[in-house]
């Protein structure tokens, strides 16, 4: 209902310009559901960081060829700090640590844990002391009830350390994106948000190439067969152009409360199709998990973005 009334308010104020914003919602919500699909599909086949390094190349060079076209200007020395540390939360931690993830564990399991990331911006404002809405513990706890049910029929994975060491990449992913969320709100800069973003790519691709290069773990180019090369396409096409494209988009011209329902539209977008496309898992648990999970992020959200 709250979200009801944010809508209907801004409908109201923006009659000429809600349809573009809110198209821009739906994009999205599907398709950065289905690049855990693409990501999942693509590992199978080729180290997970080096896909992560070539999908980062590729993305990171349409910004910057681009910007480069519009001779917009670079940025600063303060500018630059951030993009580097934005490049090493985002990209390198964050996204290429959930890439390696989904080799060990179902897309749709890691797509949940993609979305708790709220939850880590809760407890790193307990342990550094701020204030906190009973709202947001009790999401907190409503959002950790659900996990444990997900994992209930994860239990015998357990036993696997292949299992357990993706359960472990995924939530450091997910607690480097909220360390992101936090730097970012503390630390706003004037820069082009979509020139930033290309520039993170590309430090993070390079970074991420020269320690694969160096410890041997990459393949030849021309041994990546079509369906990562494939998965790549569709990675810097809609994962990393387009749909960043939309968020941004989105978060300028929409109110906050609704630019934010993709974080609960892309967990399902990936079970269902995970479990169309590669057959995993989709039990009464892991839904149930699911609907619970979701439930205590909204509460979460709107405690945090109430505060």
């Amino acid at each position: 209902m709250a979200y009801y009334n944010v809508f209907q308010k801004y409908i109201k104020q923006q009659k000429n310009a809600i349809g573009l914003p809110v198209l821009a919602l739906f994009w999205i919500s599907f398709f950065w559901g289905t690049t855990w699909i693409a990501s999942k599909e693509g590992v199978k086949h080729m180290p997970p960081m080096q896909l992560v390094a070539l999908r980062q190349l590729f993305g990171g060079l349409c910004y910057l060829l681009y910007f480069l076209y519009q001779k917009h200007p670079w940025p600063n020395k303060r500018q630059w700090r951030t993009i580097l540390v934005l490049s090493v939360l985002n990209f390198m931690l964050s996204n290429g640590l959930s890439t390696w993830g989904v080799k060990y564990i179902s897309s749709g399991l890691g797509a949940i844990i993609g979305s708790i990331f709220p939850l880590w911006i809760v407890i790193i404002g307990l342990f550094r002391g701020q204030k906190t809405s009973w709202k947001a513990v009790a999401g907190l706890v409503v959002a950790f009830v659900g996990i444990c049910v997900i994992f209930y029929d994860y239990l015998n994975d357990f036993l696997a350390p292949e299992f357990r060491f993706g359960i472990l990449l995924s939530v450091i992913a997910t607690f480097t994106w909220a360390l992101s969320s936090i730097y970012i709100k503390e630390n706003k800069t004037n820069f082009n948000p979509y020139f930033s973003l290309g520039l993170q790519m590309l430090i993070s691709s390079f970074v991420i190439s020269s320690v694969i290069l160096w410890n041997d773990s990459a393949i030849p180019l021309t041994a990546i067969p079509a369906i990562s090369w494939w998965s790549i396409g569709y990675l810097v096409v809609f994962g990393s152009v387009l749909t960043f494209i939309a968020f941004i988009y989105a978060l300028e011209h929409l109110p906050t409360e609704i630019s934010s329902l993709y974080a609960y539209i892309n967990p399902m977008v990936a079970l269902f199709f995970g479990y169309f496309l590669f057959n995993e898992p989709l039990t009464l648990p892991i839904v149930l998990g699911g609907i619970i999970t979701i439930i205590g992020l909204y509460v979460v959200n709107r405690a945090i973005k109430k505060k």
